[in-house]
């Protein structure tokens, strides 16, 4: 049998506008604010394309004018217009764009908008918007309205050309109850200041007492302002800057990138910040707020920098509150970078003041760039302050004293022997921070006169002084109780004098030898089995911790006297654990264990002996 044939029928989709609103709001725009600088937004695109139509038109003779009174919400521009057909094409169809049709992709910098969606977001505040438009390109085209409504519907109707005397589109909405936060008077005006301060068309606003309306931009970019004096410009610059931040910048420095048409300030801050936390940049497009929280602007290592600026070339993305990641935002973050470097550069050369401010504040910033920046090292790297035996220091003053530079390779290390090298003579920088190590192996390529090294234990207990032969015999049977005792957490114990005479020990042991231990201990448990043969085959000779007593403190030439085998043995454990304590490290189950059975057997003893 044969089936029949079904023919196949083409069918459109249908929108449920309610839906694509409630995603609108949900998912694309940040807050309902955005219906103003939307309807802003296609205002200035056709402005900019009446210009393009009428070149010989000065600057100032078209314009956007704003109305809020609590009832209405009205934005009218002198833009190009709309014609009949445009209103069918454009206003009627979901996702259809105007600046789309006119081949936006080559026409970029003409427009601010690429997505033609932005009228959908007045829905967010209105349920319905009405728009009157009159086309300039026809002398003779009547006025066209456009209803649309929330539900789906629009109607569309010709209207004479009286009804709009002159070119140009006004939208009108009537807000609902749930929006008037975004739509009294007051607001609309905080609102248009902030998406609109910038731009470059002429901006009213008129809030329906009967006054005279109010200028939204008044002036220029500050950047685009001439100033009689250089010094009257940095001045007004760094209070433009503490406007639109709050803060008082500790510099401000120029931002101009010709080929994009890029234009701003970075600010300095005056304070440091956490290691990672990345501001949010002040970004407009054609003098069009874009972002307030724009990242992507600047480099990771940048965040000792705020940033403003305003762009012709930049892509933003189609809710239009952040930048596309595309070739273009690449250039123009390695520019922006450079300038930066730039600064420091300047800085380093002429204002060591003001470079001295920066870098109390931003040490951690240069030395992140200073690692893979060749420039900013050798600039910058005798300048940028460490931690030392000397104290907070630059590594030029460290160097002037000490012509070989040990480096720790942690907190702890450093901490644990920072007073006794000190004591010693000898030279070293805590490596345990961030880039710290891998910048103090780097001083030779500044200060060739330097040489850096990892500091060995071997190094330090070099130089400690050996007791003489006499004492070394005395202490024998006591050390050798120690070392018994000891023998569990893999530690060696010798005597040596060394300064301060208030340390009693010093507990050698460094973190890359603890986790050999600890791993040799796991293969001999695991001996037989596949993770005993991977422990195994991973295993190397670990050196062992050393616990040097100092035979100048009264304590430890007290305990050398000891002749009672459980005393001695407690004794040693006590002066173990705080020398372990002292490193500041991390302790083992076992070793506070061995701390608090220490204290308690002392006490014990001492109280028996009282007795």
């Amino acid at each position: 049998m044969t089936l029949p044939e079904h023919t196949a029928t083409d069918r459109t989709f249908q929108v449920d506008l309610r839906g694509l609103v409630d995603l609108l709001s949900h998912h694309l725009y940040s807050s309902p604010r955005v219906y103003l600088r939307e309807l802003m937004q296609n205002a200035v695109d056709a402005l900019t394309a009446r210009h393009t139509l009428e070149p010989a038109a000065s600057a100032g003779a078209f314009g956007i004018r704003l109305y809020a009174d609590g009832k209405a919400v009205r934005v009218e521009d002198d833009g190009v217009g709309l014609t009949e057909a445009d209103v069918h094409t454009f206003l009627a169809t979901i996702g259809r764009s105007s600046k789309r049709a006119e081949k936006i992709a080559e026409q970029r910098a003409d427009f601010i908008g690429q997505f033609g969606i932005g009228l959908l977001s007045c829905f967010l505040v209105a349920d319905e918007i009405h728009v009157v438009s009159r086309s300039a390109r026809t002398p003779d085209a009547p006025a066209v309205e456009w209803r649309g409504r929330g539900d789906g519907s629009y109607t569309v109707r010709t209207l004479p050309a009286s009804a709009r005397p002159r070119p140009g589109t006004t939208v009108t909405l009537t807000p609902r109850a749930d929006a008037a936060e975004w739509t009294r008077p007051a607001q609309v005006h905080t609102l248009a200041r902030h998406f609109g301060s910038l731009l470059r068309h002429p901006v009213t606003f008129d809030d329906g007492t009967g006054g005279p309306g109010a200028s939204i931009n008044p002036e220029p970019a500050p950047w685009s302002r001439t100033y009689p004096t250089p010094g009257a410009r940095a001045r007004a610059l760094a209070a433009y800057g503490e406007e639109v931040f709050g803060f008082t910048p500790l510099d401000t420095i120029e931002l101009d990138l010709p080929a994009v048409g890029l234009k701003g300030i970075a600010c300095v801050l005056p304070e440091a910040v956490p290691a990672g936390r990345r501001h949010g940049h002040r970004v407009h497009v054609k003098g069009m707020l874009l972002s307030e929280q724009a990242e992507e602007i600047l480099p990771d290592w940048a965040f000792f920098v705020r940033c403003v600026v305003d762009a012709e070339s930049l892509r933003p993305t189609a809710s239009r509150e952040s930048l596309y990641e595309d070739d273009t935002l690449a250039a123009v973050r390695d520019a922006l970078a450079e300038k930066l470097r730039a600064w420091i550069a300047r800085a380093a050369a002429s204002d060591p003041e003001l470079l001295g401010r920066f870098l109390q504040a931003h040490h951690l910033a240069v030395k992140s760039l200073a690692v893979h920046d060749d420039e900013i090292l050798r600039m910058l790297l005798p300048w940028l302050p460490f931690e030392t035996t000397d104290g907070h220091c630059t590594l030029d003053e460290f160097a002037r004293t000490h012509r070989t530079v040990l480096v720790t390779s942690s907190v702890e290390e450093f901490r644990q022997i920072a007073q006794i090298a000190s004591a010693a003579g000898l030279g070293v920088v805590n490596g345990g921070y961030t880039y710290d190590r891998d910048l103090v192996h780097r001083l030779p390529e500044v200060r060739p006169e330097v040489s850096v090294a990892d500091l060995d234990p071997a190094t330090l207990t070099a130089h400690l002084d050996p007791v003489d032969r006499e004492t070394e015999l005395a202490a024998a049977a006591y050390l050798a109780q120690a070392r018994d005792a000891l023998a569990v957490f893999d530690c060696d114990v010798a005597l040596r004098t060394f300064q301060p005479a208030s340390a009693p020990a010093l507990l050698m042991d460094s973190r890359e030898a603890r986790h050999e231990r600890t791993r040799s201990q796991l293969a001999r448990e695991q001996q037989g089995g596949v993770w005993g043969d991977i422990l195994g085959a991973l295993r190397q000779e670990a050196p062992r911790a050393q616990l040097i007593l100092n035979q100048l403190n009264p304590l430890v030439r007290t305990a050398l006297t000891i002749d009672e085998p459980e005393l001695a043995r407690t004794s040693a454990e006590a002066l173990y654990g705080q020398a372990a304590m002292l490193s500041r490290r991390p302790l083992r189950p076992a070793e506070s264990s061995l701390i608090n059975r220490s204290f308690l057997d002392l006490l014990a003893h001492a109280l028996r002996k009282d007795s």
